[in-house]
């Protein structure tokens, strides 16, 4: 089922009605789609049945899941429940050729041809959308060709589309260069156990989004296999097919939580995220530290955040940050910066230019539009707060783009509640949370939800 026929539709031009009270509620969030779609990969290489509940339904675990499909796994979900159950095949992959789409899912794109080089003898087809042809995955696939897989590229070397064959992965020595993304060795790990031989995986660069490679080498604990790390390199056992319990609990999305403390932040009231855990596996749950300067506070007990706030506090100094650990959350951020009173410089970033859209640059070009002074580098962006004018902001259909202006234009500009902010291409949202905008809405007006 397609993410746009479970969701309702938007218009293209989305006018963000501003609040003018304080925020009070609570929000469900969405599974996490890191977690969502690495279990989901992770339950197919056992042996037995899985069923990953609190998943995330949206286009990108949709991809994933379908692929997994055509590759001859057998999944069913649950949408009224948040749950997919998958048949794990005991680390083999079913079937020998499959052609496969990732859309705009880069954990697809990356993930999907590291779990097909374990088939001793496999063709398989893969593509994406326009965007997706232009995403790094050198890294991945260079190292795939050392372990034996062959490529035939349709167009650019290294970037979809292609025909990869392969021969099972050998294991022993491996290096990758995870610079640019860091799904290409979350994929690697999470298929070595499956080798023909122990890996050992060296950085052979700088690490980018490194929270992400930590959750995927706890997520690979919980499912039964041991790998280890030391500096730049990682060593994974032997261990065959993943050996999971038979349910795995999702955790809710720490990303899709940034929006929501920033509109605490904005607004001051309180807030409560049900199930978000005391100790998370996402990085992203670091952001909500970068807020407590700005007067937002969360009690975190051990199924809940509770947030509160009495609105937003300024800043006294030019403030520098390094978002390179959590720079999905550094757009959320950035929309902030009007509000803040002084300059702020986010660094760390030049691997976001090559997301779902170049980011930087998306977030300069609204910003500017909404009158603020903003330079930026190959790896930062520098905001100086002005005074803010209505505008049309271009989401570059990067669902980050629109969500962190959506909850920028949920400011009372005007002091009367009149909209001044639009968002083009809202629907883009369906990639990692279809139903933002309703869910905003709701907060806004709570006798509509």
């Amino acid at each position: 089922m397609a993410a746009s026929a479970m969701f309702a539709e938007l218009p293209n031009g989305l006018q963000i009605q501003p609040f003018t009270g304080p925020i009070r509620g609570q929000v469900i969030l969405p599974g996490s789609k890191s977690i969502t779609n690495r279990a989901l990969l992770l339950a197919a290489l056992s042996k037995q049945q899985v069923t990953l509940q609190g998943a995330l339904f949206s286009e990108d675990s949709l991809i994933m899941a379908r692929a997994l499909e055509k590759l001859g796994f057998t999944i069913s979900s649950d949408l009224n429940q948040r749950s997919f159950t998958i048949q794990g095949a005991a680390g083999q992959i079913p079937n020998a050729q499959a052609n496969i789409y990732v859309g705009t899912a880069g954990t697809a794109a990356r993930f999907l041809p590291a779990v097909c080089a374990l088939h001793p003898n496999g063709v398989y087809y893969f593509d994406g959308s326009a965007a997706m042809r232009l995403r790094p995955m050198k890294g991945l696939l260079e190292a795939l060709a050392a372990q034996g897989c062959t490529f035939d590229f349709e167009g650019e070397a290294w970037q979809l589309p292609f025909t990869m064959k392969t021969c099972g992965l050998k294991g022993g020595n491996i290096k990758i260069d995870a610079s640019s993304s860091s799904q290409g060795l979350s994929a690697l790990l999470m298929v070595a156990p499956l080798a023909k031989a122990p890996c050992k995986i060296q950085l052979s660069s700088t690490i980018v989004s490194e929270p992400f490679v930590e959750m995927t080498l706890a997520m690979m604990h919980s499912f039964g296999a041991k790998p280890s790390s030391k500096n730049d390199l990682f060593e994974v056992p032997l261990s065959g097919a993943y050996q999971p319990d038979s349910l795995y609990a999702i955790e809710p999305d720490a990303t899709a939580a940034s929006y929501f403390c920033a509109l605490v932040a904005i607004h001051g009231g309180t807030l409560d995220l049900p199930g978000l855990k005391l100790r998370s596996l996402q990085g992203d749950a670091e952001f909500i530290e970068l807020l407590r300067p700005l007067g937002l506070d969360c009690d975190r007990i051990e199924n809940t955040w509770q947030l509160r706030g009495a609105g937003i506090k300024k800043l006294n100094t030019h403030q520098r940050l390094n978002m390179n650990r959590i720079s999905d959350t550094f757009l959320t951020l950035a929309a902030l910066a009007p509000l803040l009173g002084s300059a702020i410089t986010l660094e760390g970033l030049a691997h976001t230019r090559s997301q779902e859209s170049d980011r930087i640059a998306a977030m300069e070009e609204g910003l500017e539009q909404l009158g603020q002074s903003v330079k930026i580098t190959a790896d930062s962006i520098e905001i100086a707060p002005a005074p803010l004018r209505a505008a049309t902001i271009r989401s570059h259909n990067d669902h980050r783009v629109a969500m962190s202006f959506g909850v920028l234009g949920t400011f009372n500009l005007y002091g009367n509640g009149k909209a001044w902010l639009q968002i083009d291409q809202p629907m883009c949202c369906q990639k990692t949370f279809p139903d933002f905008f309703e869910i905003l809405e709701n907060l806004r007006c709570p006798t509509l939800s």
